[in-house]
């Protein structure tokens, strides 16, 4: 299990980007779940929407790739501070099936399903109480910075 302080060694991204509250599961090479927690103080909410807050899909998608980065740095040992980073390569298969809303805790899951030289393929999904809110085959290109 890894809190919001180990998480910061493995990602760059800082507030109000950082979109992984909690790892709670991770193998390296294999498999990571997680969470966010979705406050109606998010930043995005007073626009996307005053009336009837959403969270956007992008950045469902960017929690996803995230996690994904997570383990991928997990995996190789490699951190931001050692000078990595992940960049989001694309996304497949991507799909929205249920609206994510202040209040929720939005379960992330990424697994290791392809790599060729230095990218990473994850299948990933996106969850609110046990009800599918996203998924997508992401890549994610390791670079040095």
């Amino acid at each position: 299990m890894m809190d919001i302080l180990e998480i910061r060694q493995f990602l760059p991204q800082r507030y109000p980007f950082l979109l992984v509250d909690r790892v709670t599961d991770v193998q390296a090479g294999k498999i990571i779940n997680g969470y966010k927690n979705v406050s109606v103080n998010e930043e995005f909410f007073n626009g996307h929407f005053p009336e009837k807050p959403v969270m956007p899909g992008m950045l469902i998608l960017e929690a996803m790739a995230q996690l994904s980065g997570i383990l991928g740095f997990y995996t190789t040992g490699k951190r931001p501070a050692d000078g990595f980073i992940y960049l989001f390569a694309g996304a497949d298969n991507v799909r929205f099936k249920r609206q994510v809303v202040p209040g929720d805790r939005l379960d992330l899951q990424a697994e290791v399903t392809g790599s060729k030289l230095n990218i990473y393929k994850f299948t990933c999904r996106a969850m609110v109480d046990g009800e599918l809110a996203a998924s997508a085959d992401i890549l994610v290109a390791e670079q040095t910075v």
